[in-house]
């Protein structure tokens, strides 16, 4: 038996979505294939709202935060990463989702799907060309740090479990780590 696949286009996968095809399941668009999204649970929803607020908080107006909600991607991907740290280009984004050139970071908080964020995900976002990405590992308490992006490859990687983080977009604004590993400041 010889098996066939569909790979999808952003253009097909938005026609789907128009029409409702994927209103009762939960997909990105991961390298033209559907991908159905593990569904959110307690924690993961806990700490997604706390650091997306921390980081409004930080950052203000430099940025827009954007939660689960989807990224454009050259290489047939259309994620939807936890967090997203955009330019804040208003209406513009009736248009389309924030492509590789609006982002600064994007932040995925992983427990169950650790393996996917640190692998599949984490070369989609360094090959569309993603400044940095960062990974809540919720298994291991700590914050993994994807930068210097060269060739398609993040060449930099640090796990941190203390101190402070800045992004790159925005050296003047320091994270405290514990705050995004715990989701508040003791």
């Amino acid at each position: 038996m010889v098996l066939t696949t569909y790979t999808w286009t952003h253009q097909k996968y938005h026609q789907a979505i128009e029409q409702g095809l994927f209103n009762d399941e939960p997909v990105e668009l991961l390298r033209g294939d559907l991908v159905v999204m593990t569904p959110e649970g307690e924690s993961h929803a806990y700490y997604n709202t706390e650091i997306a607020d921390y980081l409004r908080l930080k950052l203000g107006s430099k940025a827009k935060i954007r939660d689960a909600k989807p990224v454009t991607l050259p290489n047939n991907s259309e994620p939807e990463p936890d967090i997203a740290v955009v330019q804040n280009l208003g209406q513009e984004y009736l248009h389309h989702h924030p492509y590789p050139e609006n982002i600064f970071l994007i932040i995925e908080i992983s427990k169950t799907t650790l393996n996917k964020d640190l692998g599949e995900k984490k070369t989609i976002y360094a090959e569309a060309g993603i400044r940095e990405y960062w990974v809540v590992d919720l298994q291991n308490s700590q914050l993994q740090v994807f930068r210097a992006l060269s060739d398609g490859q993040y060449c930099e990687a640090l796990a941190l479990t203390t101190g402070t983080v800045s992004p790159c977009a925005f050296p003047e604004i320091t994270l405290n780590i514990k705050r995004i590993l715990s989701g508040h400041l003791d």
